[in-house]
């Protein structure tokens, strides 16, 4: 018999807590190479929920403007998915909530999916977010090892995603489903219009079955209060490069930005 299966975190927290919960998007090696770890370990003391990584990638397609650079520029510092492994390889000693990767297919498949999935296992990931990978070519091929690895695949829909499609998407979730916002790339936006009032409304008479989590577009407390009222939580991914891109103490600059957005202050 194989070691007894402990639950995965994102599963732990949405049993612990069910609404207001921050999800927060940096690009792995950026600003500097090594900034990894010290980001992710200032996230949890700043008491984020969820860390979501990115995986630097040269054309990441869903992904606005800031944070297309920052894609840049972390592969100009030399970030490769092998490095980000080392980086995060005693990262369990320090951060004790879910840690999720996104990224693109195409560097995991050079990569190679299988030792992908192991490495992920070892460093302690919970979940991915692949946006280019279809659900059916995920159900036939990689379910199975993603599962053994205790990874679970996070999908996202959109405004224009129709009703069958999310209740396929609810079905074979696990962890949460992204909401993706609007039909654009991702990018800091000031406020919610009322078509997107009308899509969150949609979607949380729908009853799914998987908590949900809303991106694209969230950037301050107004943003974060009004995506919670509609849903689990939020993705902030944009608005938080920007805060770390700023002159000054990175630490700081964490702290600051994520009591702007929460006004908690601990």
């Amino acid at each position: 018999m194989g070691a007894v299966l402990t639950m995965n975190r994102i599963d732990q927290l949405f049993e612990t807590k069910k609404e207001r919960i921050l999800n927060v998007y940096f690009t792995a090696g950026f600003p500097e190479l090594y900034d990894t770890a010290v980001i992710a370990k200032q996230l949890e003391i700043a008491r984020v929920d969820i860390i979501e990584i990115g995986i630097p990638y040269s054309d990441p397609i869903a992904d606005g403007p800031t944070i297309q650079q920052s894609n840049g520029v972390a592969l100009e510092n030399g970030m490769t998915l092998k490095l980000l492994f080392d980086q995060l390889k005693d990262i369990r000693e320090s951060v004790s909530i879910p840690i999720i990767l996104m990224g693109y297919i195409n560097p995991i498949v050079q990569f190679g999916i299988e030792a992908f999935c192991k490495k992920c296992e070892e460093v302690g990931i919970d979940g991915v977010i692949l946006p280019d990978l279809p659900m059916f070519e995920y159900q036939d091929h990689y379910k199975s090892l993603f599962d053994r690895h205790g990874l679970h695949n996070i999908f996202l829909i959109t405004p224009q995603t129709s009703v069958e499609r999310i209740r396929e998407v609810d079905k074979n979730s696990r962890g949460f489903i992204y909401m993706v916002s609007s039909a654009s790339t991702t990018g800091a936006k000031s406020e919610i219009s009322a078509d997107q009032e009308t899509y969150f409304t949609r979607i949380k008479s729908m009853q799914l079955k998987n908590p949900t989590l809303i991106g694209f577009g969230i950037s301050n407390s107004e943003t974060f209060d009004k995506a919670c009222e509609n849903a689990n939580g939020a993705i902030i991914g944009s608005a938080f490069i920007k805060a770390i891109s700023k002159k000054g103490d990175l630490k700081e600059n964490i702290k600051n930005f994520v009591v702007s957005v929460t006004q908690e202050v601990h």
